[in-house]
């Protein structure tokens, strides 16, 4: 009578239960040995694919450390093959911005001498008119610095700037909710340092474009009612970049 083969899988469960709990034994008539050989079954790997996840994922993280290294500063990006830097306008459209926000910061110091100053308006005017994107455009006039080897003047001045007015905002915030230690004084002592940054960074800008940069800001503060306003606008163009800019 002939005995049915068992099924594939039960089989191979079999030889797989064997292998791995039967010690294969050999013998010698010098020493017995014994060998434990485990076999499992599994499924088929993904290795290919999940390689070429892995070297991607680390190539791309190589540039990314590689551009934010610190002492790689001067070195060449390597993301700039992959992601275009954006396209700044004349240095002289940012200039007559920050001569614009220094006006704004002798105005808001102003504010303050009145005999009850409204700090929570004070503070707004950190939030409207030039100042408002003032961040972005001392930074581009910080970069056409670097490209003309004054980087290091420049970055510190936006730092500096930067940090007077963080405290600026911060002694506002604390002065509108009645706190005594934040002073007027103390204020004012940050909005000169502001301006004083501001003037350390317009001095690595070039005369010819210094020179028209405040011929532009003298155009944008002349004007006195809508019409002459509109007029200029519509006239030179580099007051409707401005205007773009601000």
């Amino acid at each position: 009578m002939t005995t049915p083969l068992p099924a594939r899988g039960t089989f191979l469960r079999s030889v797989n239960h064997l292998l791995t709990e039967t010690p294969i034994t050999t013998t010698s008539h010098s020493h017995r040995r014994r060998v434990t050989v485990t076999c499992s079954v599994t499924p088929p790997s993904q290795c290919g694919r999940t390689t070429r996840r892995t070297a991607s994922i680390s190539t791309f993280l190589f540039l990314i450390a590689s551009a934010s290294h610190p002492n790689r500063a001067d070195a060449a990006n390597p993301l700039d093959k992959y992601v275009k830097r954006k396209k700044l306008e004349p240095l002289e459209a940012y200039v007559p911005a920050v001569l614009l926000s220094q006006d704004q910061f002798k105005d808001l110091e102003k504010s303050l001498e009145l005999e009850q100053p409204r700090y929570d308006e004070s503070r707004s005017l950190l939030r409207s008119g030039p100042v408002a994107s003032l961040r972005v455009n001392i930074r581009a006039v910080a970069q056409y610095a670097n490209d003309c080897g004054k980087g290091k003047v420049a970055t510190d001045a936006v730092d500096q700037c930067l940090r007077a007015l963080e405290d600026l905002d911060s002694l506002l915030l604390r002065a509108s909710r009645k706190d005594r230690g934040a002073s007027v004084e103390s204020m004012k002592g940050k909005i000169t340092v502001a301006i004083g940054a501001l003037d350390s960074l317009l001095e690595t800008v070039p005369s010819a474009a210094m020179d028209k940069g405040k011929a532009i800001a003298e155009a944008y503060r002349t004007p006195s009612n809508e019409e002459e306003t509109s007029m200029l606008e519509q006239t030179d163009p580099e007051i409707r970049r401005l205007e773009a800019i601000l």
